[in-house]
């Protein structure tokens, strides 16, 4: 298993890995009129193919035996919080965090996490941020261990609904210099 930065010919897989990761997660939650329309607007090749340039974002990959097998994707922005604010000045959001369940319980998950922590602090992010459903308890645990404190809560859009999440953020530490 390796963990590294996914590259433009890797739109394709990531594009299929997102999708099916992401319906196995919720394709029982949720309505299939609105997951299938969710699906094909976040998970698109060409949607893939743009996040994957786009320089104010970067995807990690798990990958093993030549295959994905997880990923993370990071972009540069802060949260909408309406009047509440945070106290940071360059913040990363966590757009996506999905590792394939034969990961589970290997610590791949957790490698994952440690890649994004030293991709921020590396490039001078001072806190992550992102946002779960508050009924994934498996992920909240995960984001708690992480290291992520609940800052909140807001809505996450999927077609013509919309669901509580739990806004949850990290402050980057900086290494010693």
């Amino acid at each position: 298993m390796v963990i590294r930065v996914a590259l433009p010919g890797d739109a394709q897989e990531l594009a299929l890995l997102g999708e099916r990761l992401w319906r196995k997660t919720y394709g029982g939650l949720i309505p299939a009129r609105d997951l299938e329309s969710y699906l094909a607007e976040a998970f698109g090749l060409e949607r893939q193919a743009a996040e994957l340039v786009d320089p104010a974002c970067r995807t990690l990959v798990i990958e093993a035996d030549g295959h994905l097998l997880g990923y993370a994707w990071l972009r540069a922005c802060a949260p909408e919080l309406g009047k509440k604010a945070l106290t940071c000045s360059k913040p990363l959001e966590v757009a996506r965090f999905y590792v394939d369940s034969s990961l589970h319980g290997t610590g791949a998950a957790q490698s994952l996490m440690g890649a994004v922590l030293a991709h921020a602090a590396s490039v001078g992010h001072d806190l992550l941020w992102l946002q779960v459903w508050e009924q994934n308890p498996r992920a909240l645990r995960f984001y708690a261990k992480a290291g992520f404190m609940d800052a909140g809560e807001t809505v996450f859009l999927v077609g013509s609904r919309s669901y509580r999440d739990r806004l949850l953020v990290c402050e980057v530490q900086t290494p010693a210099g």
